[in-house]
């Protein structure tokens, strides 16, 4: 009776509300359980303690008593913002995405839970010390509280959030160590098919790159002499809520938190800074293991000794065609390094990555209390940071640029990119290397840190890290266009403001095309005047010849190289694959001119094809556009959009914006890039500008959905209002959660 009036919302344990003032124990003339309604009272009680304050561009601004409190407002906000979203991480990082999307997600499911253990994070939670259990019970209070005092909201899978449930997703990068195994190859082995790696795994695709933008300015290079931080991850848009949470216990921290975390993950508080960068150092490593049938069991082969194949159950329950529940129970299997993952040449491959949930979710916290570059690295101790680079600005001037902390050490005689063989003990993890054994910048004479997803050894223009000094396993990306083009924005400059930063982090000089169209006009130059693309792209390469390099909405040359670069990339991608060299230095180097003179045709007659005439300003086929809510968005031409003049960074474009066609459409629409930019001066007062891309909201019906949109296409980041005294006049509305 209960559960037709709709007020089941917790598996029996807690029960939803018909109304938000309904903290009676009868509604109808029914009493709810006690323990149900003992236990709204207490999320209402703890409630009490908690402000949310909404500025006027929809971002909150928490403060509770406790760092918990704070937690607890600070997951409520993000439901209030985005449930689906928060929700979706959750099931994503659980491995439950088949129970709400079906069978197509069961490998994700079980890749996931090789890792992921219920019962491993329960006992992980009971034992953790117990501030960090503190703070994981009042996320779960507040995913809880939103549910109870928001019936309406139904979630796709999970009806009850736990404590232990944060354990799951505990660093907020936009994909984890653990995709980086792939799903084909595992479905290949444990569903016992032969696929093919598809050509997305193998790299060949041309994609935007994942990733991120930070720059960290000294004082002596700045007119102010404060030090600057610029925070410019790369994700998919609506990756994160823009928030500032505080409390009485000294939290204070404001920035980009992935949704459903409580931590922020990229930001600042009064003091210090951090922007996290992904990592081209390898933590991530396959051993190809020797098997051995012995008495009907299973060994795998280690040094001289045998050792016994693990082997377990995993059930994957899944959404059927028709509704119901089902599931799949896989035996999986596991030697010391890691779970088997593929076959490859008839050998099992295991994976070793960093599974450290306690730790991990300690240092992503602590380190938003931070108030100085010591306590910062006091926090990195715990080694529990595998996939990010940091860029570090703090108020006393100091400027870093730090690798991931956990790395573990290994034998430099073995490469590390492909399977080793895990019969040989010296292959071995041999335990982590201290913070002073990898490639750090601190203070640097240049004047300033970055990274682009690149190698660290131009962190620091001369005063880089040598890379002779370190294992090749330190890094495996190296350079790319943005790295030289943050050296070129960079170098030779002492007179930094937040407004110079803020143009240094969208200067529209594109690095790659710099390098690639010369050659492409050679190879036109040197092409035989009787060859029929000789006058067919005469004009495509006065054009190109002219063109300054640097992307606006009215150039016409960045749409013929950015349709250029992507025809030749398709070609030139297998091929420097095959020999094994950067995909830009076959393009530029390797390419025939044939080949580079066909794909400015193609380009040429894809524009026109599409748009008219190969002479298409770039703002016209550029665009954002956001019309729903939804985590896959749809688009459509035929609906508003804003021209967008920045492009991917495949091409060196510091500000990134990946886009391309969609089902149905002609133009370009960005899903990922620029999701969140903020640049911070750290003075007497921290001072600090921000852009979301699209708006803080997830609802449509909500103002706060795309009115940041059009600032967001310009560049023209807000005002941060960190300080109380900073609100006034800004502020939409003040309320505690459950009102």
């Amino acid at each position: 009776m209960l559960e037709g009036l709709n007020l089941c919302r917790f598996a029996g344990v807690q029960m939803g509300l018909l109304s938000r003032l309904a903290w009676v124990g009868l509604i109808a003339g029914l009493a709810l359980p006690a323990h149900a309604a003992d236990d709204l009272n207490r999320l209402k009680a703890r409630a009490a303690g908690v402000e949310i304050i909404r500025d006027t561009w929809g971002i909150a601004h928490i403060h509770g008593k406790t760092d918990a409190d704070a937690v607890f407002g600070m997951a409520y906000a993000q439901a209030e913002d985005d449930f689906n979203r928060v929700e979706t991480n959750y099931i994503t990082s659980l491995g439950r995405t088949a129970e709400a999307e079906g069978e197509k997600a069961i490998w994700s499911d079980l890749r996931q839970r090789l890792f992921i253990d219920p019962v491993r994070l329960k006992a992980d939670y009971a034992a953790s010390p117990a501030w960090l259990k503190a703070l994981m019970n009042g996320w779960a209070d507040g995913l809880n509280y939103y549910l109870a005092t928001h019936p309406k909201v139904k979630p796709r899978t999970i009806t009850r959030f736990e404590p232990w449930m944060a354990l799951s997703f505990s660093e907020g990068s936009i994909g984890g160590d653990i995709e980086r195994i792939s799903l084909s190859q595992l479905e290949a082995f444990y569903g016992k098919r032969e696929l093919a790696l598809t050509d997305d795994e193998k790299g060949l695709t041309f994609r935007e790159p994942t990733g991120s933008n930070g720059i960290a300015i000294a004082p002596s290079h700045t007119l102010a002499g404060n030090a600057l931080l610029l925070i410019n991850p790369h994700t998919s848009f609506f990756f994160r809520s823009e928030q500032q949470v505080r409390s009485d216990e000294g939290l204070n921290a404001y920035g980009a938190a992935t949704w459903g975390q409580f931590f922020i993950y990229q930001g600042f508080n009064a003091t210090a800074g951090w922007m996290h960068t992904s990592s081209g150092v390898d933590v991530v490593d396959e051993f190809v293991e020797t098997l051995v049938e012995k008495d009907g069991k299973r060994f795998y082969r280690y040094g001289k000794a045998l050792r016994p194949v693990i082997s377990e159950t995993i059930v994957i329950p899944y959404r059927a065609a028709d509704g119901t529940r089902a599931e799949r129970r896989f035996t999986v299997y596991r030697t010391h390094h890691g779970p088997i993952v593929r076959e490859a040449g008839g050998k099992w491959i295991s994976v070793a990555l960093m599974n450290k949930p306690v730790a991990a979710l300690e240092q992503s916290f602590l380190r938003t209390k931070a108030t100085d570059y010591a306590a910062f690295m006091k926090v990195a101790a715990l080694k529990a940071n595998s996939s990010n680079n940091t860029l570090f600005a703090d108020s006393k001037g100091t400027i870093a640029y730090l690798h991931p902390q956990f790395i573990p050490r290994r034998d430099d005689r073995f490469d590390y990119t492909q399977p080793v063989d895990g019969a040989d003990p010296a292959t071995d993890w041999k335990g982590l290397h201290d913070l002073d054994e990898a490639p750090r910048v601190v203070n640097p004479a240049n004047g300033w840190a970055m990274n682009t997803n690149n190698w660290p050894y131009s962190a620091a223009g001369p005063d880089s890290p040598r890379q002779a000094d370190f294992p090749k396993y330190m890094d495996t990306f190296g350079e790319n266009p943005r790295g030289l083009h943050a050296i070129r924005v960079l170098q030779d400059r002492k007179d930094f403001t937040l407004p110079g930063l803020l143009g240094a982090a969208y200067d529209p000089y594109l690095t790659a095309f710099a390098r690639l169209v010369p050659t492409l006009t050679a190879a036109y130059d040197a092409t035989a005047s009787d060859d029929p693309l000789k006058a067919r792209l005469a004009d495509q390469v006065a054009l190109l010849k002219a063109w300054d390099f640097k992307w606006s909405t009215r150039s016409e040359a960045t749409s013929l190289a950015v349709f250029w670069g992507e025809a030749l990339w398709t070609t030139a991608a297998p091929a420097a694959k095959a020999k094994g060299v950067n995909v830009y230095d076959y393009m530029a180097d390797v390419a025939t001119p044939a080949e580079k003179l066909k794909a400015l045709a193609e380009a040429s007659d894809r524009l026109t094809a599409d748009f008219g005439s190969w002479r298409t300003p770039w703002g016209q086929i550029n665009r954002f556009q956001r019309l729903t809510g939804d985590i896959v968005q749809p688009f459509d031409d035929a609906q508003p959009s804003i021209a967008v003049p920045f492009t991917s960074a495949q091409w060196g474009s510091l500000a990134s914006f990946g886009a391309k066609r969609w089902p149905g459409t002609k133009k370009y629409y960005g899903t990922l890039g620029n999701s969140f930019v903020a640049v911070v001066e750290f003075g007497d007062r921290v001072r600090a500008r921000a852009i979301s891309a699209g708006g803080e909201s997830g609802d449509p019906a909500s103002p706060h959905f795309n009115d940041q949109a059009l600032r967001y296409s310009l560049g023209n980041l807000r005002d941060v209002y960190f300080y109380p005294e900073d609100l006034k006049g800004h502020i939409e509305r003040t309320y505690r959660p459950g009102q």
